[in-house]
């Protein structure tokens, strides 16, 4: 059924919202998960009960099942899956839940490397105040001159964060060539990407899992809400706006992590955090005014 034109206005920064904020709290959820489950078998758990999920959504929607651009949908899933999702548990191990999510969130910065020659798309006149406002945030609140935590953690924080931007570009590119339903991309991509998680998690050694209620609530939620429908929310949100413009978008998602993480875990906020995060969302707050005024626009 389709939106009104004022109904339309809403779900893109309704969407944001939710994706935010779930993905924000799943880091803390990811680390107390992590005490029941071996890493690479958390996420290859996670990712399997996500592509579940979303072929049951399929069947029930009566979408179309049938794979379209194989190659791509699978490197989309290489990239975006099984290398975001191996490389960030990793780093989760290795590090807190708030700075790894920070880390993983410099993804925005690769895409707009990657999405300019690649896409042909660029950030133009005042778009840029928003870019720069939340980018600096981000600087400030990794602290990449404070290098006495875990440079492990950093490395694959920052590996994650370039396969989610390298599998970004390509479902941009894909959308563009070709006409693909996007629940339907979602879930081959998380099949494709699954697989080699499942692999990965029976080719190394690891302790076995826990499975009590606590893991395999923690486990339904991520499986379900956050890996299958928010992987759907997110590729729907790229196909409506330029990949950059995405990408800061979610920047909300760390300043959820941080704050979820600091506020459980009882720790203290530090001052470049606390700017960085008002850096961030006043740089949310210049990409809404702007999409805002030029819907006016359009309109008019």
């Amino acid at each position: 059924m389709p939106f009104s034109r004022h109904a339309a206005r809403w779900i893109f920064p309704l969407g944001l919202f939710i994706l935010s904020v779930t993905w924000g709290y799943s880091w803390v959820l990811a680390k107390q998960a992590l005490v029941y489950a071996p890493p690479f078998a958390f996420a290859a758990e996670r990712c399997a009960g996500g592509t579940i999920a979303l072929f049951l959504l399929l069947k029930l929607l009566r979408k179309p099942l049938c794979l379209i651009a194989p190659l791509t949908t699978c490197a989309i899933g290489i990239t975006q899956v099984t290398g975001f999702m191996a490389f960030q548990i990793w780093a989760l191990v290795e590090g807190g839940p708030g700075k790894t999510a920070v880390l993983v969130f410099t993804m925005p910065i690769w895409t707009l490397l990657i999405a300019w020659p690649v896409l042909g798309e660029r950030i133009k006149g005042t778009q840029w105040l928003a870019a720069l406002s939340t980018l600096t945030g981000l600087v400030l609140i990794i602290e990449p001159w404070n290098m006495h935590s875990s440079l492990l953690s950093k490395v694959l924080g920052l590996t994650a964060a370039l396969c989610w931007a390298i599998g970004t570009v390509l479902v941009k590119r894909l959308r563009s060539r070709q006409q693909v339903d996007l629940l339907s991309l979602t879930a081959w991509q998380m099949f494709a990407g699954a697989i080699p998680l499942i692999l990965l998690a029976w080719l190394v050694p690891e302790r076995s899992t826990d499975w009590n209620m606590s893991y395999v609530s923690i486990l339904i939620f991520m499986a379900i809400v956050t890996t299958g429908l928010c992987w759907w929310l997110w590729i729907t949100i790229l196909d409506r706006v330029p990949a950059w413009e995405a990408c800061l978008s979610v920047l909300g998602t760390p300043v959820v992590a941080i704050l979820s993480s600091r506020l459980m875990l009882n720790e203290a906020f530090k001052l470049s955090e606390l700017t960085g995060m008002l850096l961030i969302g006043s740089g949310l707050l210049m990409l809404s005014l702007f999409a805002w005024t030029a819907a006016r626009r359009s309109t008019r």
